[in-house]
């Protein structure tokens, strides 16, 4: 059969709305008949053109009416025109000097998430850097009680012509969270798109100086927060944060994912396994794997990832945190694996950023 024939019979198949024929319109590519049967291109110039499956299945169809031989082997690829970007503005934002963003994230709620992004932030201050923390958990904000800054009320400057919020500074972090905003025991009842720009406000409106790092407190889960903090902001890497548990674990992987995702492409600098065992203070020397045993570690070593720290479970990281004294801030034993985890997520970060070309720090919209 020769490629003449197949393009006659295309021929009979007319588009609704430049009602001229396929073939004629130049849709019809890479037309080829064989044994095992017949293929061929159908490509259109506009993207989400909405005939595009109507005329799919009526050129297979006119096809097998036109040669019964070939019914069952037919296949149409479909290319389309990729959408227009709408063009991008520049947005006002004071996030400019920032030098790298580390996004602290968990697709799994109560893995101690929150904690382990106070306490690092606290050790990095420790260590010299300068470093600001959002918490971007709209839904459940915990920095306000983490950092002992409940009932802080922002302030507001003007800053080089632009009106900035001030944030809190506890423990020599500075800090920012919707929970300022809002009273302790107010439900937030908002919608996505109201959660999204609040957010966007926190990110560009925030007086965040100079740090070094500013460490994003993610919420759980992989939607509309997630993906707007990436948007809104050159995350540098991704710090993830887990429990031992196999059913904390399965959550991990989706979250590698979405950060591996075509159009993402966060570096993943390593998971930080917290609760990795329970170590009461009358018997130091002990160890209870109470959520299972280095579930995190082996997910590390097979997703090829650095395990950053194993974190015990211990009272006093409950206490601090609950009464606004991150338990990094103190030479304890739990302290120590802090500044061990900080030490760890400074080398990755500065490993990546050794690895990137420069590049801009924001990215606007």
């Amino acid at each position: 059969m020769r490629n003449e024939q197949i393009l006659a019979a295309l021929s009979a198949v007319v588009h609704p709305d430049a009602r001229q024929d396929i073939v004629s319109l130049g849709l019809v590519e890479e037309v080829t008949a064989r044994e095992d049967g017949i293929r061929f291109t159908l490509h259109f110039p506009k993207a989400r053109d909405p005939f595009v499956n109507s005329l799919r299945k009526a050129a297979v169809s006119t096809l097998e009416q036109a040669f019964p031989e070939y019914a069952g082997r037919i296949s149409v690829r479909v290319k389309e025109a990729a959408p227009k970007v709408p063009e991008k503005k520049q947005r006002s934002t004071s996030t400019g000097k920032i030098t790298n963003v580390l996004a602290v994230s968990s697709a799994k709620g109560g893995v101690g998430k929150s904690t382990v992004t106070a306490n690092l932030a606290v050790a990095l201050v420790q260590k010299g850097y300068r470093v600001g923390v959002l918490d971007a958990d709209i839904y459940g904000p915990s920095m306000p009680k983490m950092f002992g800054l409940e009932g802080y009320t922002p302030l507001a400057e003007e800053v080089e012509g632009k009106e900035l919020i001030l944030p809190a500074e506890s423990h020599g972090v500075k800090v920012n969270s919707i929970g300022f905003f809002i009273k302790p025991d107010d439900a937030l009842v908002w919608r996505g798109a109201m959660a999204t720009n609040a957010l966007r406000q926190l990110i560009h409106q925030t007086a965040w100086g100079e740090p070094d790092v500013l460490l994003i407190d993610m919420p759980p889960g992989t939607g509309d927060i997630q993906l707007t903090i990436i948007q809104e902001l050159a995350v540098t890497g991704a710090v993830i944060v887990s429990t031992p548990q196999p059913i904390a674990l399965a959550d991990v992987v989706r979250g590698i994912s979405m950060y591996r995702a075509e159009g993402i492409g966060v570096p993943v600098l390593g998971l930080v396994e917290n609760m990795a065992w329970f170590t009461p203070a009358e018997l130091p020397d002990h160890k209870y794997y109470i959520f299972g045993r280095e579930g995190v570690k082996k997910l590390a070593e097979r997703e090829q990832l650095p395990l950053l720290g194993q974190i015990p479970l211990v009272q006093s990281v409950r206490e601090s945190g609950d009464e606004g004294r991150p338990v990094a801030a103190g030479d304890t034993i739990t302290g120590l694996s802090f500044a061990d985890l900080a030490d760890r997520v400074m080398q990755q970060t500065e490993h990546k950023n050794r690895e990137l070309p420069a590049t801009s720090k924001v990215i606007v919209k």
